[in-house]
């Protein structure tokens, strides 16, 4: 690819400008440097929490986990900010039963519990009496916590203990802590956890690396976090050290298969530091979760969640693992401000896992990855309502998770390339860390980020900024025309064979010895109508597609599988679908199969059989799909 030359030398623009932003959920003080304030410059639809007048500065959790009765029974010490005259604080809650509300000296403080809403949950509002800047809550989860998974042995790779694991992002912290559920508002934290002494339990925080004999686990994070960092895994869990700064946990039966299949961690790292700046968040470990966690990865601070899907055999899969690490910056650091700006993250995530996987291993590996981004990206985009494929969202009155597409991911990462490619790669480079640097732990709306990106680039050159479309690629819906475009030689070839097969080239005689899982994701995805079935049995028999232990090769063969009614393969689609509850999976053969009456019907049945073990994050999602009804039963 060829990078243009730097249109301005970054040193020169990088010191010149020094504006000082306000961000949503920054701190800032009056004249007289004593009243602390909260300037708000967004709405966040999806809270009930006004941190203009009181916000939380530090928590303080004490939770016992109780597996019998699937809760979490305890209590949430919040330390708060308040400005003058505030006189009571709002925080978000979903299914929680609050036993009390207490200050400081134990006294009782009045609270009222608003009316429940099906996203966003009821308001805890609580009264606060004049100088009272902490208050204590006494609380129990419900046993259908929207944020808690509770496995029985059975679900694990053990099989001898439950397991337990959250799921925060994005507004699910408030069915397990009550809290401000905003990303507007960052905290500290630090916790005691009792569990049953053969579990561990781990945090997004500092970690043990033992198992306590007595159960009990203490944790802190010193680094303050939005609501939707909050994580707890508890399970029979080991460690394994991938490095000085970095390891992996997992059950037993799993660790030593992901210790090596995550042996890059450490030069990713190091790789990552090189590009934007320093590690801020002292270690970076990762946990496989059981394989009904609903996500590829969850960017925990200090304790990424992975689905065991990437345990792909051959390490070919890690760039989800530079994916979450990538979010120590991008999100973690600097965060979206309200999730209509999800892309803040993701966007910027996914640019900064391309640069990882470029340093490490090299431009035409990472030009594989990004042509399969683009291949999703613009299948999403036909299938998406015209107004979700902008950038910036307008999720309000809806869950935010439905901003969780390719849009923000894939579109984001392009508009950014863009920049890059059109601004030249040092001084886009040069930018980006000071962007790190300067708005590090700290929330960013879109409006301000384009306003940085004008300051500091933009303004000296009006007609280059006219050239750029920003505006359609922001507040437009699908791929400007100026999108960049993606030379990869090895998946050219790769179509060439696929065009071949279809011609008539026996599959046995196509050179694969070298094929990655990206060269597999793109043969298969170069079919785009139905196979055969004499077709589809060609190649199963010389590449054994449907006894395949890579997921992502598996996915993608199932939906062949159901577009070409393809009956040998109908076993390893419902294994596939019952044994792992990753929606990225789920979601698109649920809905392959809804398509037809037949399909419908299977699906059904199999969702029927699968549906309990999937989080609800997934269940939600697959619901809708399948039309399952919980008091009809489906």
């Amino acid at each position: 690819m060829h990078w243009r030359t730097p249109l301005v030398r970054p040193a020169v623009w990088l010191l010149a400008i020094a504006s000082p932003w306000t961000f949503l959920a920054c701190q800032s003080t009056d004249p007289s440097g004593k009243a602390p304030t909260m300037t708000l410059l967004a709405e966040d639809p999806h809270s009930y929490s006004q941190p203009q007048e009181a916000w939380i500065r530090h928590l303080s959790l004490d939770l016992n986990v109780d597996f019998e009765q699937r809760q979490l029974v305890g209590s949430a010490r919040l330390d708060l900010e308040t400005t003058p005259g505030a006189s009571s604080l709002h925080l978000d809650t979903r299914d929680l039963t609050i036993r009390a509300v207490r200050g400081p000296e134990g006294e009782a403080l009045p609270f009222k519990m608003g009316t429940a809403d099906p996203h966003l949950g009821s308001e805890l509002k609580i009264s606060l009496p004049p100088h009272v800047t902490s208050v204590t809550v006494d609380y129990t989860t419900a046993p259908e916590a929207g944020a808690l998974q509770w496995l029985e042995p059975s679900q694990t790779a053990g099989g001898k203990h439950p397991f337990l694991f959250t799921q925060s992002q994005a507004i699910l912290a408030r069915t397990w802590v009550p809290c401000q559920d905003t990303p507007a508002v960052r905290f500290t934290y630090d916790a005691t956890v009792r569990v049953p002494p053969a579990l561990m339990a781990l945090m997004s925080a500092e970690n043990p690396t033992e198992r306590s004999a007595s159960g009990e686990y203490t944790f802190r994070m010193d680094q303050p976090i939005p609501s939707y960092l909050l994580a707890l895994a508890v399970g029979e869990v080991e460690f394994r050290a991938l490095g000085p700064r970095s390891g992996v946990y997992a059950e037993p039966e799993v660790v030593d298969k992901a210790a090596w299949e995550f042996a890059d961690t450490e030069s990713m790292i190091a790789a990552a530091e090189e590009l934007y700046g320093p590690y801020r968040w002292d270690r970076y470990d990762v946990i496989v979760l059981p394989p009904s966690f609903p996500f590829g990865g969850m960017e925990n601070p200090r304790l990424t969640f992975a689905t065991p899907t990437i345990l792909a055999g051959d390490r070919s899969l890690m760039a989800l693992i530079a994916h979450e690490l990538a979010h120590s910056w991008s999100g973690n650091l600097v965060t979206n401000a309200t999730w209509n700006d999800f892309w803040l993250n993701e966007g910027f995530t996914v640019y900064f896992e391309h640069r990882i996987m470029e340093a490490l291993y090299g431009r035409d590996y990472d030009e594989m990855l990004a042509l399969l981004g683009q291949q999703s990206l613009r299948k999403e985009i036909e299938d998406l309502p015209t107004r979700d494929t902008w950038l910036h969202l307008d999720l309000a009155g809806r869950d935010p998770d439905d901003g969780m597409t390719d849009v923000a991911y894939e579109k984001g990462y392009f508009f950014l390339r863009m920049l890059e490619e059109t601004l030249g790669r040092e001084a886009w480079d040069e930018f980006l860390r000071a962007y790190f640097d300067d708005y590090a732990f700290q929330s960013m709306t879109t409006e301000r980020f384009l306003g940085v990106l004008s300051d500091r680039i933009l303004a000296p050159h009006p007609e280059l900024a006219a050239s750029l479309n920003i505006e359609e690629w922001v507040h437009g819906p699908g791929l400007p025309a100026n999108c960049p475009q993606v030379h990869s030689t090895a998946l050219r070839d790769v179509s060439q064979e696929a065009e071949e097969f279809l011609a008539g080239k026996n599959p046995q005689e196509i050179p694969t010895k070298d094929w990655s899982t990206h060269h597999w994701l793109h043969f298969l995805r170069s079919f785009e109508h139905p196979l055969s079935a004499e077709q589809m049995a060609q190649l199963d028999a010389a590449y054994k597609f449907t006894s395949t232990g890579n997921s992502e090769i598996l996915h993608d063969w199932c939906l062949h599988a159901i577009a070409s009614q393809y009956e040998p393969a109908y076993g390893a689609l419902r294994d596939f679908l019952v044994r792992q509850g990753r929606r990225k999976f789920l979601k698109p053969l649920y809905k392959k199969l809804a398509e037809t009456p037949e399909g419908l019907q299977r699906a059904k049945a199999i969702y029927e059989e699968a549906r309990d073990g999937y989080h609800p994050v997934s269940q939600l999602t697959i619901d809708e799909i399948v039309g399952y009804s919980a008091e009809q039963g489906s």
